[in-house]
Protein backbone atom coordinates (compact mmCIF):
# COMPACT_ATOMS: atom_id res chain seq x y z
CA UNK A 1 0.00 0.00 0.00
CA UNK A 2 1.33 3.79 -0.92
CA UNK A 3 2.18 5.91 2.22
CA UNK A 4 0.42 9.34 2.32
CA UNK A 5 3.92 10.43 1.58
CA UNK A 6 3.89 9.19 -1.61
CA UNK A 7 0.58 10.41 -2.45
CA UNK A 8 1.58 14.20 -1.85
CA UNK A 9 4.36 13.79 -3.32
CA UNK A 10 2.20 12.54 -6.59
CA UNK A 11 -0.43 15.23 -6.09
CA UNK A 12 2.20 18.03 -5.49
CA UNK A 13 2.76 17.61 -9.29
CA UNK A 14 1.96 20.18 -11.60
CA UNK A 15 2.10 19.07 -15.00
CA UNK A 16 -0.19 14.92 -15.02
CA UNK A 17 -0.60 12.58 -17.95
CA UNK A 18 -3.91 11.05 -18.11
CA UNK A 19 -3.86 7.27 -20.38
CA UNK A 20 -7.21 6.26 -20.57
CA UNK A 21 -9.29 8.79 -22.21
CA UNK A 22 -12.26 7.65 -23.69
CA UNK A 23 -14.51 8.40 -26.66
CA UNK A 24 -17.37 6.91 -24.23
CA UNK A 25 -17.88 10.32 -22.13
CA UNK A 26 -18.80 8.56 -18.94
CA UNK A 27 -14.72 6.68 -18.55
CA UNK A 28 -13.40 7.10 -15.58
CA UNK A 29 -10.22 8.26 -17.13
CA UNK A 30 -12.45 11.48 -18.54
CA UNK A 31 -13.71 12.27 -15.24
CA UNK A 32 -10.06 12.33 -13.88
CA UNK A 33 -9.16 14.55 -16.56
CA UNK A 34 -12.00 16.84 -16.46
CA UNK A 35 -11.31 17.01 -12.53
CA UNK A 36 -7.79 17.73 -12.45
CA UNK A 37 -7.97 20.40 -14.95
CA UNK A 38 -10.72 22.00 -12.79
CA UNK A 39 -8.38 21.62 -10.15
CA UNK A 40 -5.58 23.53 -11.88
CA UNK A 41 -3.42 20.73 -13.16
CA UNK A 42 -1.87 20.70 -16.53
CA UNK A 43 -3.08 17.55 -17.68
CA UNK A 44 -1.86 16.04 -21.19
CA UNK A 45 -4.34 13.69 -22.62
CA UNK A 46 -3.34 10.45 -23.46
CA UNK A 47 -5.33 7.94 -26.28
CA UNK A 48 -5.09 5.81 -29.37
CA UNK A 49 -8.58 6.46 -30.21
CA UNK A 50 -9.22 10.29 -29.18
CA UNK A 51 -7.91 12.99 -31.44
CA UNK A 52 -8.87 15.97 -29.06
CA UNK A 53 -10.70 15.96 -25.52
CA UNK A 54 -11.77 19.08 -23.79
CA UNK A 55 -9.80 21.67 -26.57
CA UNK A 56 -6.63 19.82 -25.80
CA UNK A 57 -4.93 17.43 -28.68
CA UNK A 58 -4.37 14.00 -27.33
CA UNK A 59 -1.55 12.57 -27.62
CA UNK A 60 -0.79 8.93 -28.92
CA UNK A 61 1.92 7.72 -27.01
CA UNK A 62 3.88 8.76 -23.63
CA UNK A 63 7.08 9.42 -25.93
CA UNK A 64 5.29 12.36 -27.20
CA UNK A 65 5.05 13.91 -23.98
CA UNK A 66 6.36 17.36 -23.07
CA UNK A 67 9.22 16.84 -20.73
CA UNK A 68 8.18 18.77 -17.98
CA UNK A 69 5.76 15.57 -17.42
CA UNK A 70 6.12 13.40 -14.41
CA UNK A 71 3.66 12.22 -13.53
CA UNK A 72 0.99 9.62 -15.09
CA UNK A 73 -2.64 8.55 -13.97
CA UNK A 74 -3.04 5.24 -16.21
CA UNK A 75 -6.67 4.09 -16.23
CA UNK A 76 -6.69 1.58 -19.14
CA UNK A 77 -7.02 -1.95 -19.34
CA UNK A 78 -4.01 -3.88 -17.87
CA UNK A 79 -3.00 -5.34 -21.38
CA UNK A 80 -2.70 -1.61 -22.29
CA UNK A 81 -1.53 -0.54 -18.43
CA UNK A 82 2.02 -2.70 -19.49
CA UNK A 83 2.53 -0.68 -22.85
CA UNK A 84 2.94 2.45 -21.28
CA UNK A 85 4.37 1.71 -17.86
CA UNK A 86 7.08 0.47 -20.33
CA UNK A 87 7.23 3.67 -22.67
CA UNK A 88 6.86 5.76 -18.87
CA UNK A 89 10.17 4.23 -17.80
CA UNK A 90 11.66 4.99 -21.13
CA UNK A 91 10.22 8.67 -20.77
CA UNK A 92 11.59 8.67 -17.28
CA UNK A 93 8.70 9.39 -15.59
CA UNK A 94 8.53 8.30 -11.87
CA UNK A 95 5.63 9.15 -10.36
CA UNK A 96 2.89 6.49 -11.29
CA UNK A 97 -0.89 6.23 -10.17
CA UNK A 98 -2.60 3.07 -11.19
CA UNK A 99 -6.14 3.68 -10.92
CA UNK A 100 -8.23 0.34 -9.45
CA UNK A 101 -8.67 -2.83 -12.39
CA UNK A 102 -5.92 -0.85 -14.39
CA UNK A 103 -2.92 -3.49 -13.60
CA UNK A 104 -3.01 -7.42 -12.53
CA UNK A 105 -1.00 -7.85 -8.87
CA UNK A 106 1.80 -9.22 -11.12
CA UNK A 107 2.51 -6.34 -12.82
CA UNK A 108 1.58 -3.74 -9.86
CA UNK A 109 4.28 -5.70 -7.99
CA UNK A 110 6.63 -5.20 -10.65
CA UNK A 111 6.57 -1.40 -11.32
CA UNK A 112 6.52 -1.19 -7.31
CA UNK A 113 9.95 -2.47 -7.80
CA UNK A 114 11.41 -0.56 -10.49
CA UNK A 115 10.01 3.07 -10.18
CA UNK A 116 10.45 5.72 -7.82
CA UNK A 117 6.80 6.36 -7.03
CA UNK A 118 3.91 4.05 -7.58
CA UNK A 119 0.14 4.16 -5.69
CA UNK A 120 -1.84 1.39 -7.01
CA UNK A 121 -5.03 0.46 -5.50
CA UNK A 122 -6.57 4.07 -4.46
CA UNK A 123 -8.45 6.45 -6.39
CA UNK A 124 -6.57 9.79 -7.25
CA UNK A 125 -10.00 11.66 -6.64
CA UNK A 126 -9.69 10.98 -3.03
CA UNK A 127 -6.69 13.10 -2.71
CA UNK A 128 -6.94 15.79 -4.92
CA UNK A 129 -8.27 19.47 -3.21
CA UNK A 130 -11.20 20.31 -3.08
CA UNK A 131 -12.49 17.10 -3.71
CA UNK A 132 -16.08 15.89 -4.09
CA UNK A 133 -18.10 14.88 -1.48
CA UNK A 134 -18.67 11.80 -3.05
CA UNK A 135 -14.76 10.99 -2.90
CA UNK A 136 -14.41 12.87 0.78
CA UNK A 137 -17.13 10.37 1.58
CA UNK A 138 -15.14 7.27 0.04
CA UNK A 139 -11.81 8.75 1.73
CA UNK A 140 -14.04 8.70 5.11
CA UNK A 141 -15.00 4.89 5.04
CA UNK A 142 -11.28 4.43 4.11
CA UNK A 143 -10.21 6.09 6.92
CA UNK A 144 -12.75 3.98 9.53
CA UNK A 145 -11.81 1.20 8.62
CA UNK A 146 -8.12 1.49 8.77
CA UNK A 147 -7.57 1.47 5.01
CA UNK A 148 -6.82 5.06 4.05
CA UNK A 149 -2.98 5.52 3.86
CA UNK A 150 -0.79 6.52 6.38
Amino acid sequence: MASLQQIEQFTAQKHIAVAGISRTPHKFGNSVFKELKKQGYTVYPISLHVAEFEGIACYKDIASLPVEVGSIIINTKPEQTKILLSEARKKGIRNIWLQQGSADKETIQAVINATDNVIAGHCILMFTKPSHFMHRTHAFFKKTFGQFPR
